[in-house]
């Protein structure tokens, strides 16, 4: 298998050129149709763990990187240095620009080959500062990467890989002040409600299911449905964001029991940050499975209509790739001493959720939790750093049975 077999955005760029920059009448059409197929007819939460995302089978289904912890993900107990990575807010001059850039990137997605095996591969990522007698400098910490295969249909096997990769300086300045320090093969951070000590090497994959990680008798299902149902799925946004992004499919892709008085209520307390940072998950998870190339570009028009959603401009995601990117709205996130927190840590800053696409194909590059307002934890920090990530190395389908990649991605 080589890496174009693999790779989805290289594959439709082999297909299709670079396409030019769209017109601004192009745009405007793209503006237009959305609207159309539109018309109508905090307090901080702290993830369980011990301060380390552990592998596991839900990642992968799409619906369910929301399923499980997705209160804790609104906020996540990060912390992190400045860096040149995401630019800071655009401007309000600019957002109808970078709207039209999203609807512009979804009309542009292609069609992608079908073949026997679906494969991804995900990177994520959680900063921490470390504040070292030398100098305090930031890292990437409970950093892993995942890799699953899974067959077209049921019993061609299905496979789950996991490994950790070595927690590492966000920037050069980051590195200078980390050699300063003595270079340390394990750093210690604060991590949740105890200090947690990360490592700078890399471990080997790690498989789940019966037989080393292949479970011969899977395959053939994404998100609870077979590829013919998946191709059945409607294209338009509007149909769309009512089967997974109205407020019942949010409550039960949250755990919520849509008929339960208290879970309404609980939804009735999400305020509209949140609800949207819920959405944007919500999409970066379906993005993740085989959905048609027509459905996945209404996924994008209805996540970028819904209210609280935000377009912002051209965002560079953590692995150095350039996109357009759709945001929640910022949150304050309080940090407080009532778990043991060190006093350097505590306060208040504000983030907000970010997914940013390949202005070219349309593809996912990356789900972005970005600090907005230092303080707290942040008070060093500038505007646009990248908090907690989780980026799509390479997603598509291929004839031959997947393999996790032996190289590090860095």
């Amino acid at each position: 298998m080589n890496e174009i077999d693999m790779n989805e955005t290289a594959r439709v760029r082999r297909l299709l050129g670079e396409p030019p920059p769209p017109s601004a009448e192009a745009s405007a059409r793209a503006l237009a149709r959305l609207e159309e197929a539109m018309a109508p007819g905090g307090r901080h939460v702290r993830p369980s763990g011990a301060g380390r995302r552990r592998f596991g089978r839900s990642l992968h289904l799409g619906a369910g990187l929301v399923a499980a912890g997705a209160a804790a993900a609104v906020a996540i107990v990060a912390t992190g240095q400045g860096s040149p990575g995401s630019p800071p807010d655009a401007p309000p001059a600019s957002v109808d620009l970078g709207r039209q850039a999203v609807l512009v990137a979804a009309d542009r997605a292609a069609e992608q080959p079908t073949g026997n095996y679906w494969s991804a591969e995900r990177l994520s990522g959680q900063a921490y500062v470390v504040r070292a007698r030398t100098g305090t400098y930031a890292i990437f910490g409970a950093h892993d990467e995942t890799f699953n295969w899974t067959g077209a249909k049921k019993g061609m096997g299905e496979a789950y890989y996991s490994r950790d990769l070595p927690a590492r300086p966000q920037t050069p300045a980051d590195e200078a002040l980390w050699r300063k320090a003595g270079s340390p093969s394990n750093i210690r951070v604060w991590s949740n409600d105890h200090y947690y000590t990360y490592s700078t090497k890399a471990t080997k994959w790690r498989s789940e299911g019966p037989e080393v990680g292949v479970d011969p008798e899977g395959g053939g299902v994404f998100l609870d449905k077979s590829v013919e149902e998946l191709r059945n799925l409607p294209t338009d946004p509007a149909r769309l964001a009512a089967m997974f992004l109205d407020d019942d499919a949010m409550g039960r892709a949250a755990g919520l029991n849509p008929k339960s008085k208290k879970a309404k209520a609980e939804a009735l307390r999400m305020g509209p940050a949140q609800t949207a940072t819920l959405k944007i998950m919500r999409v970066s998870g379906l993005l993740g499975t085989p959905l048609p190339p027509k459905v996945r570009a209404g996924l994008m028009k209805a996540l970028a209509a819904q209210p609280g959603i935000h377009a912002i401009g051209h965002v560079t995601d953590p692995l150095g790739r350039r996109g357009v990117a759709l945001a929640a709205g910022e949150r304050d996130v309080t940090i407080t001493a009532e778990y043991g927190t060190p006093k350097a840590e505590q306060g208040t800053y504000r983030a907000r959720q970010t997914i940013v696409f390949d202005e070219r194909t349309g593809a996912l590059l990356s789900r972005q939790y970005v600090l907005t307002r230092p303080g707290g934890p942040y008070a060093r920090m500038k505007p646009g750093f990248v908090i907690e990530y989780q980026a799509v190395r390479s997603a598509g389908w291929t004839d031959a049975k997947p393999k996790p990649p032996a190289e590090l991605p860095f």
